[in-house]
């Protein structure tokens, strides 16, 4: 899963709504960029070295753009606050290959539930959609704080099917009547906070026949460091430095005592970007985004949450 990097100019940035942002990317040699599809992100160097992921938003046809929008969120780790405040027309970005766990899948009808800043991949999905003759029935719900703080909202309000849900004009959004008035085989696709997700997930479970997709911003609730941990070593084959990891300490904050250059960024298992080659030892899969097939492979991991299960891990670093 991992990508090549590519060299990017900033040449577009826009207020979308308040405390969001659109970045336009580009090619500086007018290159054709890597296709991609709706629910697709990519993972972007900032300027200060910062590796955040992005979903993309903007036309999946147009071969020479990406399109991001960013939340700027004052309590957060400084990636949106960069990209807010210090990011400029013309700037150079290093963007990786767009990857998605989030893909728009066949389907008889669709419901697209999104939280605030979840709308980028869902607004990708209904392009998606809206371009495609003939393309099957959807509804969606798009909720945020006010209409003002809710990017798209104008574009996305005159297409059939999406339904504004403003919190101070209208209330939270009614998820459960969503789900009751669903048929049997609707794919319901869902990005947003994660009290969203959560509500979203347990009303999913008293409906079997319809089938959930979620995409996350955040990590999931579970614990990642656990009373049952032990130590174990890790030898990073390029340099032969091994390194323990404690308990208390993941597999990454391990690794950067010794190679602080190793790339992160969500430290919850689910955005990819600190996947690192496993050449020996068995891993504790503890991550958001590998598949059930390439757990068992086991040739990949994710630093930041995955351990040992026991004895030493050889990782390619």
């Amino acid at each position: 899963m991992t990508a090549n990097r590519m060299k990017l100019h900033v040449i577009q940035l826009r207020l979308e709504a308040t405390e969001v942002i659109s970045v336009v990317l580009a090619s500086p040699d007018g290159d054709r960029l890597p296709t991609w599809a709706a629910g697709a992100h990519i993972a972007i160097t900032l300027p200060s070295g910062r590796v955040r992921q992005y979903s993309l938003c903007g036309p999946p046809d147009d071969p020479y753009h990406y399109t991001i929008a960013v939340l700027r969120v004052a309590d957060g780790r400084g990636g949106s606050r960069e990209v807010h405040e210090a990011l400029r027309i013309g700037d150079v970005v290093e963007v990786g290959e767009p990857q998605n766990a989030f893909a728009l899948g066949p389907a008889p009808r669709y419901v697209f539930i999104a939280g605030g800043i979840g709308i980028t991949p869902i607004s990708a999905m209904i392009d998606e959609l809206c371009r495609t003759p003939g393309h099957p029935e959807f509804t969606v719900i798009y909720g945020g704080r006010s209409r003002s703080a809710m990017a798209f909202a104008d574009r996305l309000a005159g297409i059939e099917g999406v339904h504004l849900v403003p919190q101070d004009e209208k209330g939270l959004p009614d998820i459960a009547g969503v789900f009751a008035d669903s048929p049997a085989g609707t794919h319901v696709y869902c990005c947003g906070p994660s009290a969203m997700l959560t509500a979203v997930g347990e009303i999913s479970e008293r409906y079997p026949d319809i089938e959930l997709h979620v995409e996350r911003f955040a990590a999931a609730a579970a614990p990642v460091i656990r009373t049952d941990d032990e130590s174990f070593e890790v030898e990073l084959a390029r340099t032969g430095a091994t390194v323990l990891v404690p308990p208390d300490k993941s597999v990454l904050d391990a690794v950067l005592e010794v190679a602080p250059e190793v790339p992160y960024s969500c430290t919850g298992g689910f955005c990819g970007t600190c996947e690192t080659k496993v050449l020996a030892g068995e891993v504790d899969h503890r991550d958001d985004l590998l598949t059930e097939v390439e757990r068992a492979a086991n040739t990949s991991m994710m630093i930041c949450v995955s351990r040992s299960l026991g004895g030493k891990l050889t990782l390619d670093l």
